[in-house]
């Protein structure tokens, strides 16, 4: 579990292709506190550390992973958000984040406002995920809060410090991110769709 809250910015040293998985090499200042089976997210995918070497881990993305994220389009000097996962007992900043991205959306648009930016990001509604408004959504692992939702769509908005210490300055119209709905919401709505 996680929280959502990214804790830096990882960067891709190295690709490397097995069969249908993907071996990512990040150089990272968590890389010292790391130990092989810890779980991290990476824009916001749950992946597991296979090896560590001096400021670089190594993860593996399955071909399911790839096909539901935007890990498949890293290149060599991309840079990802990274966080561990969260420990018991310590107070939950964001919300809970499974680290299981539900799908990949598009940024539409990006406004600058006086002192901060709205992202407006479209999905693909027919897998059945929604969001709804001041609710929560994980965006490339960065815990945010829905300011406007609309069929298909929803829009946040960032903050100076998270613009700065995340990805999202790289973020543009047609950049592919990696979307995790609320696991409330989705539970309330699974269940909701078994009595009606």
């Amino acid at each position: 579990m996680f929280t959502g809250i990214v804790e830096t910015i990882g960067e891709i040293t190295a690709l490397t292709q097995e069969a249908e998985n993907l071996h990512i090499k990040v150089k990272s200042s968590l890389t010292p506190e790391l130990k092989i089976d810890q779980s991290v997210s990476h824009n916001g995918v749950c992946l597991t550390v296979v090896s560590l070497d001096d400021e670089e881990y190594t993860v593996t993305a399955i071909q399911e992973t790839l096909d539901k994220s935007n890990l498949g389009e890293l290149k060599l000097g991309s840079t990802v958000n990274l966080e561990r996962a969260m420990k018991l007992g310590d107070r939950l900043d964001g919300h809970i984040v499974q680290g299981h991205v539900d799908q990949k959306g598009t940024c539409l648009s990006v406004e600058q406002m006086d002192g901060s930016w709205v992202f407006t990001f479209e999905y693909d509604p027919s897998l059945g995920n929604i969001t709804i408004e001041k609710g929560s959504i994980t965006v490339n692992g960065v815990s945010l809060t829905v300011i406007r939702s609309l069929e298909k769509q929803f829009s946040v908005a960032i903050i100076p410090y998270t613009y700065e210490h995340t990805t999202f300055k790289h973020i543009s119209a047609g950049t592919t991110v990696n979307l995790e709905f609320d696991v409330v919401g989705k539970y309330l709505k699974r269940l909701s769709q078994g009595y009606f």
